[in-house]
């Protein structure tokens, strides 16, 4: 199953299970970013501009725009930013929001073939953003989570999705327009965090035979040598079946292009083999 998320201008990101991962760059959201939150409640946008330039540069295929937090009006900011990473860059968007109508006003500045995330189980949220995905014919992330939280048990996650998914197909949109986070979790709060994940992962696949996506730097909250724990786990997370990563494209490249390598997604290393020249060349200028 192949998801194709294109950008205003038509720069596409194919999203599929024998194609390489594809990375979502995460570092457009306010959090333990004061310049960045201090951007979006002025309306600067400087910071965001700069941002979405470097994880693009850095090797993101798409971004991630998220501004809800608290202090910032996201009707308001939520269009703000997303028309100034389009200015930015040339790559397709995923919008995080709850908010029916602050997603409407981004869609409507024309953002191509976005992704919304993150749509739970629960009935409101799924009320008031499926309409939304029918109407501008994006496509969606189903977290497998709802309003009694995420489950530990991989088979409670996999129901919350199964729930998601009936609801989705009820509503006209097809299944290639679906994302599943199976949702990380901090292994240092929680020791069988990573495996309750990669098993949800591995039922949604082998049951459903969705494309699956994920905040892969979330299994490291907590822990010192989170680049380590994050490269080791997109490895493990990839085995199980991932198509498309949230990451730091910076840190986590690498790592992508070496799961790429390694699971016959780059046909004579060319990729690889290309993508390490070019650091190279960088570095010696």
């Amino acid at each position: 199953m192949e998801t194709r998320m294109t950008s205003p201008r038509g720069k596409m990101a194919a999203i599929g299970e024998d194609l390489p991962l594809v990375l979502i760059g995460e570092r457009i959201n306010p959090f333990g970013k004061g310049p960045m939150k201090a951007d979006m409640v002025s309306g600067a946008m400087e910071v965001i501009r700069e941002e979405a330039l470097e994880q693009v540069a850095a090797g993101a295929d798409m971004l991630i725009v998220s501004v809800a937090a608290f202090g910032i009006d996201e009707v308001r900011v939520l269009p703000e930013v997303t028309g100034a990473v389009l200015e930015a860059v040339d790559v397709p968007l995923c919008l995080e929001s709850r908010s029916p109508e602050a997603l409407e006003k981004a869609l409507k500045l024309g953002c191509g073939r976005p992704i919304i995330s993150s749509v739970t189980g629960e009935e409101q949220v799924l009320e008031a953003l499926l309409p939304l995905v029918k109407t501008y014919g994006t496509a969606l992330v189903a977290l497998a989570s709802d309003g009694s939280g995420i489950p530990r048990e991989p088979r409670a996650r996999l129901a919350i999705v199964r729930r998601i998914l009936d609801r989705v197909e009820r509503f006209g949109i097809p299944r290639e327009s679906i994302l599943v986070d199976c949702v990380a979790e901090s292994s240092a709060v929680n020791d069988k965090a990573a495996i309750s994940t990669l098993e949800t992962m591995g039922l949604v696949r082998r049951e459903l035979g969705l494309n699956l996506v994920l905040g892969t730097s979330n299994v490291s909250f907590g822990l010192p040598g989170r680049s380590i724990v994050n490269g080791v786990f997109l490895s493990l997370a990839a085995q199980a079946g991932l198509t498309c990563a949230i990451v730091n494209a910076a840190r986590m490249k690498p790592y992508a292009m070496a799961v790429d390598l390694l699971m016959g997604r780059d046909p004579g290393a060319r990729r690889f083999t290309a993508y390490f020249r070019k650091l190279k060349s960088l570095s010696v200028k």
